[in-house]
């Protein structure tokens, strides 16, 4: 009974979106990717402007940033905790941060299904694709903002105002910016006093509903998106570019872990083996075993020896199945399942491969790491590829078994391998999460926010 109950509940919520995509698939996708495609999507102005805040009487008291997201994808969860870690150890004391998965925790169906409707839809592309693009919609995008005040309202306004109320709130998330605002602008009187900043965690291209112009900040990983911000009607001073947020441990890049030479041993890998690191995402998805298995394939037929890294997350049938692998004879495998320690990996490996996530691109290139694109998302992931791609740091290829060769040419040459490094190198800007959590500081504490820890 249980069982049926559940399947039941998720097919009607995958039927819930699937509607929600074909009403909206009748306009004209506006997915944007450069400015150029941005005539007609003007953004409406909205009433929503943040008033200056009235002082409390309990000033001691730490401050308090707010984090929206939700776990569908896009490296929400993982920029939200980054920046929480560098605000909490940069003010200790001064501010604090907590996180509010909103469509979750406002218990409200659909809404609260939306983390389990992703990973299926992840899965199949095709459907990700079209409720994608209709969301990307000027009546898809209208509709979500409709639905979600009248659905979601009362839930976001409880939850905004929650004890201890927040000083500042932070998305990162595309679809928590208008029905957000609104909220607080209820819950603070009418006009909004709150402070409120979006950290979009895309790269190279943006789903429309990242911008909008009621926000304090907005601040975007890259050149293409301040554009992109600028296209739609954020005011210059509005968009900030600082990068994506990712992990302290890669803030300095591979310098404080020596040499690659030393992180191989430490991690018990020959020293001066050419290593290839796979990995597929925390729940290890991205068609992890084909192509781990042709990636191996291919360094069997190097001269000499190779060694390759599988990161399967919490998949453990997949773990499973590859350690029952025979591999080639001059192919050292490790098969991981979850790693915390991310950056010895990256900063042990030559290569890496794959998908197109955000956070492990951004990561990669803080480590200076060429990287094979094994799969995107359409539309949630398209713009990452480009941003490897122009960035010069590395190449698409959904093929297992080209993806296998692309990594034994890779290994073969090592002066390309180094070029594509330097790129890779110069395409991060490892000083996001600490850039970031110092702006919003000042949002909440005024401009004279000083550092009480050293940022290291």
């Amino acid at each position: 009974h249980t069982l049926k109950s559940s399947l039941m509940k998720s097919t009607m919520v995958i039927v819930a979106f699937a509607l929600l995509a074909l009403v909206g698939s009748s306009s004209t996708v506006r997915l944007v990717r450069s400015p150029s495609a941005l005539s007609g999507a003007r953004l409406a102005r909205v009433p929503i402007h943040c008033a200056p805040r009235a002082s409390t009487a309990d000033e001691a008291r730490p401050r308090r940033v707010r984090f929206l997201f939700s776990d569908t994808g896009g490296g929400h969860r993982a920029s939200a905790l980054a920046l929480q870690g560098a605000i909490e150890s940069m003010y200790p004391g001064q501010i604090e941060c907590d996180l509010v998965d909103l469509f979750v925790a406002s218990e409200v169906w659909p809404f609260c299904e939306a983390p389990a409707a992703y990973r299926w839809m992840a899965e199949r592309p095709a459907y990700w694709k079209a409720f994608f693009e209709a969301g990307a919609t000027p009546f898809g995008a209208w509709l979500n903002e409709v639905v979600t005040d009248c659905l979601c309202g009362a839930a976001y306004r409880k939850l905004l105002a929650a004890s201890p109320r927040p000083d500042c709130v932070v998305s990162v998330h595309p679809l928590m910016q208008g029905p957000a605002l609104r909220a607080l602008a209820d819950i603070d009187g009418g006009i909004r006093k709150t402070p409120f900043a979006t950290v979009v965690t895309d790269l190279g291209s943006a789903h429309p509903k990242w911008f909008h112009t009621g926000v304090d900040k907005c601040y975007v990983p890259s050149d293409v998106l301040v554009d992109i911000a600028r296209g739609v009607g954020l005011e210059t001073e509005q968009v900030v570019l600082h990068g994506l947020p990712i992990r302290k441990a890669f803030w300095q890049g591979r310098t404080p872990l020596g040499s690659k030479q030393v992180v191989r041993q430490t991690l018990g890998l020959d020293s001066e083996t050419p290593t290839c690191l796979v990995v597929g995402g925390g729940d290890g998805m991205g068609g992890l075993f084909s192509v781990a298995s042709a990636v191996g394939s291919a360094l069997g037929e190097r001269e000499g020896s190779s060694q390759l890294v599988v990161v399967c997350g919490r998949n453990e049938e997949c773990k499973s199945s590859l350690g029952a692998v025979k591999w080639p004879s001059n192919v050292h495998v490790m098969v991981l399942g979850f790693v915390s320690e991310m950056e010895q990996w990256m900063g042990a490996a030559d290569a890496l491969v794959t998908k197109a996530g955000p956070g492990t691109i951004a990561e990669a290139a803080a480590m200076g790491l060429p990287c094979v694109l094994s799969g995107y998302l359409p539309g949630q992931e398209e713009g990452n590829v480009d941003f490897v791609i122009s960035g010069g740091f590395g190449k698409l290829n959904e093929d297992p078994a080209e993806i296998g060769k692309t990594v034994r040419q890779w290994l073969d040459e090592p002066d390309m391998l180094a070029a594509m490094s330097t790129a890779a190198s110069a395409a991060a800007r490892p000083d996001a999460t600490s850039a970031i959590a110092s702006d919003l500081a000042k949002l909440v504490l005024g401009e004279v926010a000083l550092l009480s820890q050293p940022v290291t």
